[in-house]
């Protein structure tokens, strides 16, 4: 029996990074999957965004492992869209247990560079987009008795990382978020936790730029950035591992807890 097995999770920017590999994880431990990405650009974004084909690349994945995926295209900034995609998949898998509001996008500039398109489409995608995706799940959680929910926030979500003001301020908010509903949903036995990567190996990571130069300019800085094991990113295999912990009766005591997998990023 896998960790997780005859659960059904829904996972968020599910075509590449961290989401494929929370939904690939996810499946090889035995749950079925509800798989969303917006698979279009944004202009604010300076690196490509997941594909039509990188979500079916995600199907195949999971479906070598004799898993059910329904997977969609879908902007976590649109709740009715959103709600469609999570009650059609309720309808065909059956249930729902698990969601790893994961979607998220960054961007990186001093402050007096940020545009109200960045901070709006940040903010958007990464705090409102969380939410959209807990709110339209959480009826199908309380229905199957109960669940878990692992919002992905940041190293950014714990402390003041700089040139990065937008995706600090909405991986904050995620963890408020997170707390609040935690204490709410108690009563329902659904969790609401938090996870905390440091710098992760995904395409989000490899096509930031602009953080050395401005590091440059403002030397003092750059030990913020740094983590106490010596390594620069970690996989994205290390935060699924947390995520799969979260989500399954392992952690079934476990609510309102942010999860550091962050090489020891927050304790310098």
């Amino acid at each position: 029996m896998g960790r997780v097995e005859g659960k059904v999770a829904f996972v968020t920017g599910a075509a590449r990074g961290q989401g494929r590999s929370h939904a690939v994880r996810l499946a090889e431990e035995g749950a079925d999957i509800i798989a969303v990405d917006i698979c279009a650009q944004l202009e604010t974004v300076p690196y490509p965004l997941g594909t039509a084909e990188e979500l079916a690349q995600t199907v195949k994945e999971v479906e070598a492992l004799d898993r059910r995926i329904v997977a969609v295209e879908a902007d976590v900034r649109d709740a009715d869209a959103l709600r469609r995609v999570v009650d059609d998949g309720v309808a065909e898998l059956g249930r729902l247990d698990i969601v790893c509001a994961n979607a998220g996008i960054c961007t990186i500039q001093a402050w007096d560079e940020v545009t109200p398109a960045v901070w709006q489409d940040t903010l958007d995608t990464n705090l409102t987009g969380v939410w959209n995706s807990m709110v339209v799940a959480v009826p199908h959680l309380i229905a199957a008795g109960g669940g878990s929910i692992i919002a992905t926030s940041s190293t950014a979500g714990i402390k003041g990382l700089p040139f990065l003001a937008p995706y600090v301020a909405a991986k904050h908010g995620v963890v408020g978020i997170a707390k609040s509903l935690a204490n709410e949903l108690a009563k329902h036995r659904i969790r609401v936790n938090t996870v905390h990567p440091t710098g992760v190996d995904t395409p989000m990571g490899a096509g930031l730029g602009g953080l050395e130069a401005l590091l440059t300019r403002e030397p003092a800085l750059g030990p913020i950035f740094m983590n106490t094991f010596p390594v620069e990113i970690v996989d994205p295999r290390d935060i699924s591992n947390a995520v799969l912990f979260l989500a399954s009766d392992e952690a079934r005591y476990v609510t309102g807890l942010e999860f550091t997998v962050d090489a020891g990023n927050t304790i310098r």
